[in-house]
């Protein structure tokens, strides 16, 4: 049994890997469109982690002027959707433990000056999690 994911709920990225996430830490809430709720709010069903996204700051070594990106939601892991429990005909999130994440870059770090060489990547994978403040209402 794990913690249902909430409308409203926070979804904190991490870096992982080369790549370093610039402070504040990227946090942003979930959109739920589950049809069931629970005190009043609506439960995040499978789908709803995809419109997760946050603008942020990065830097990777040696391109240490930061750039900036989006973070998404991969993928889930599989303890993170219920296998019993529906909304709809759709399985609820739970909190789990971490998701896949990927941070496009839109405007590429960079080498200090002379030479001022952009980060040739463009893409990071990076983990994140869900953080909810329900703890007595669980599923699987």
């Amino acid at each position: 049994m794990d913690q249902i994911i909430k409308n409203g709920d926070h979804v904190v990225f991490s870096s992982s890997g080369p790549i370093m996430l610039l402070p504040p830490l990227p946090i942003t809430v979930i959109k739920a469109t589950g049809e069931t709720t629970i005190n009043g709010k609506k439960v995040c069903v499978e789908g709803d982690e995809k419109k997760v996204e946050i603008s942020c700051s990065y830097t990777v070594s040696p391109y240490i002027m930061p750039g900036s990106g989006k973070l998404k939601i991969q993928s889930l892991s599989p303890e993170q959707l219920t296998k019993k429990a529906k909304s709809g005909a759709k399985s609820l999130i739970l909190k789990g433990k971490l998701f896949t994440a990927i941070f496009e870059v839109e405007t590429p770090a960079k080498q200090p000056p002379p030479t001022n060489a952009p980060d040739p990547l463009p893409l990071y994978m990076v983990k994140g999690e869900f953080i909810t403040n329900s703890t007595k209402i669980k599923a699987t």
